[in-house]
């Protein structure tokens, strides 16, 4: 479905089912527009219209996909969605089917429940292509892509890393699309540290090593992704309390040297500073935290790119 006829990118849905050489290929792309040292507009997008559909809000999500299309030469809208139609009792397909009659080009889309972006590509005209900024709990593609460049900067050869992905894995979109690049992209090992509370039964399935115990879990890291908490959707005593979280699995300066010498800290974003992570830590030099936001427009970019020149040439062949 996420792919045309030739093989290219038409949405960007989900990195689960993609191949290495396609994720190799957009971590290519977002380092070229990274080598625009000028950061002038590329023409790529000119004539197109993006729409930004947030039904969930995301100011750093969204203000980096309006950054990326406008650096693209695309025309952007970004949908109020407290004063759209939805709001008033219309239908989501309703709404696509009227959004999609608008003429634009792309859908960007970030929704609060599980499966709304492909919903959304199955429903929408041919033409248009969707990208999913977050859907639910299932996938956040751009920010796991994101990471993956963050780490090739750092790292550059996935296979003989270990990586730990640590905090709320049971809630995290974002954790499931990291543990799906890292293992398609060859990570040497791949674990998830946290709480029982808070691992998905069966999460061994997925091709990681799961651990409770955070000194363990970081003993002899690479790479060490710290994730947010997300107390909005969990639902009854999780947790006994902020401050017990931080004590057993926070990331301070001490367990930092568990993990190796030359190991990068991250994080998704936002940051609770005290719950998941000391500010010593995040504003520390081994913190790559800022450098994930500003790969992240031209992660962006690389995609909006890369899925308009697959409709193109979808829609050559028709």
């Amino acid at each position: 479905m996420q792919l045309a006829t030739d093989g290219q990118l038409k949405h960007f849905l989900t990195i689960e089912g993609l191949s290495p050489l396609l994720l190799e290929e957009i971590l290519d792309r977002a380092e070229q527009f990274l080598s625009n040292k000028s950061q002038n507009k590329s023409p790529v997008l000119r004539g197109k219209t993006v729409m930004n559909l947030f039904f969930e809000n995301s100011t750093r999500t969204r203000t980096t996909f309006e950054l990326a299309a406008q650096r693209l030469s695309a025309d952007i809208v970004t949908l109020d969605i407290r004063n759209s139609s939805t709001s008033k009792g219309e239908s989501l397909l309703d709404t696509i089917r009227n959004l999609g009659a608008m003429n634009c080009d792309m859908f960007v889309v970030r929704h609060q429940h599980s499966g709304a972006a492909h919903f959304i590509a199955r429903h929408c005209p041919a033409h248009i292509s969707v990208l999913n900024a977050g859907d639910g709990h299932h996938a956040h593609p751009t920010q796991a892509m994101l990471d993956m460049l963050t780490i090739r900067q750092h790292k550059e050869d996935f296979q003989p890393l270990k990586v730990g992905i640590i905090g709320d894995i049971l809630h995290s979109r974002v954790a499931r699309s990291q543990i799906h690049a890292l293992t398609t992209l060859c990570t040497g090992e791949v674990r998830v540290i946290a709480p029982r509370t808070l691992i998905p039964a069966g999460i061994e399935k997925m091709g990681v090593n799961v651990f409770h115990n955070m000194e363990e879990g970081l003993d002899d890291l690479d790479v060490v992704i710290m994730l947010r908490l997300q107390k909005e959707r969990m639902q009854g005593g999780l947790l006994p309390s902020e401050r017990e979280y931080f004590s057993l699995y926070g990331l301070t300066e001490a367990r930092m040297k568990l993990a190796k010498q030359d190991a990068i800290v991250m994080h998704p974003g936002p940051v609770n500073r005290g719950v998941e992570i000391d500010s010593r830590v995040a504003d520390g030099k081994q913190s790559v935290i800022l450098q994930q936001v500003n790969n992240g427009i031209a992660i962006r970019m690389a995609v909006m790119a890369m899925t308009m020149s697959g409709q193109a040439g979808e829609l050559a062949r028709q």
